[in-house]
């Protein structure tokens, strides 16, 4: 091996190291959260009558870093670890923040104008379903093959069969609460949303006549 092609691995094995660093540290944010324990279990769900009647807004973004115990915690840093390792360089850090900000902002404007019925929520799954459908608009965007067509395609019959039968049954037997499928399909819209306006403003400009 030459050392130009050594040079070539070092480099895509730190890119692959500082593609890694974000995703470290919002799983351990979340493991964090939740070894808080009891004291902030009344204080960071969402809590619907809590945010619109007592003005505790800190909820709508609280809500989506606590879990309501160690298996729905696990579930949702298996998908942040599947997410980083498909996706993690498909945009930058700052195009990352702004999909978080979008999925979480679309999970807590679709329970609150959509879902008026809906009390109580926690849990990532709402943001980490917009982190995926982020990645996988990238991947559609500038490789359109058969086999992401493929990968697309089986997250949006996940998501459609969540909305017509309900939850996965091996995700709703293996949780203590029931699994919130709107939240899925409001983050997976937010992070989409998001993704495709980041990838339009990246487009190469138009040559000049």
């Amino acid at each position: 091996m030459n050392l130009g092609r050594l040079s070539q691995l070092l480099q895509l094995a730190q890119l692959g190291a500082r593609a890694w660093r974000a995703p470290l540290v919002l799983a351990l944010v979340l493991v964090a959260v939740q070894l808080l324990g009891a004291p902030v279990r009344e204080i960071l769900p969402y809590d619907r009558a809590a945010i619109l009647t007592g003005g505790e807004y800190a909820r709508l973004v609280t809500a989506h870093f606590f879990h309501y115990d160690l298996a729905h915690l696990a579930w949702n840093l298996v998908g942040l670890a599947l997410v980083a390792a498909l996706f993690a360089r498909e945009f930058d850090l700052r195009g990352w923040l702004v999909i978080l900000v979008a999925s979480t902002v679309a999970v807590d404007l679709g329970f609150l104008v959509l879902e008026p019925q809906l009390e109580w929520y926690v849990g990532f799954s709402g943001v980490l379903h917009g982190l995926m459908a982020a990645g996988l608009c990238a991947w559609l965007w500038r490789t359109p093959d058969a086999i992401t067509a493929l990968v697309a395609g089986l997250f949006a019959l996940k998501l459609g069969w969540e909305h017509l039968v309900g939850p996965l049954p091996f995700t709703a037997s293996t949780l203590a609460i029931p699994v919130i499928h709107q939240a899925h399909s409001y983050g997976a819209i937010g992070g989409a949303g998001a993704a495709l306006w980041l990838l339009w403003r990246q487009r190469p400009a138009a040559p000049s006549l």
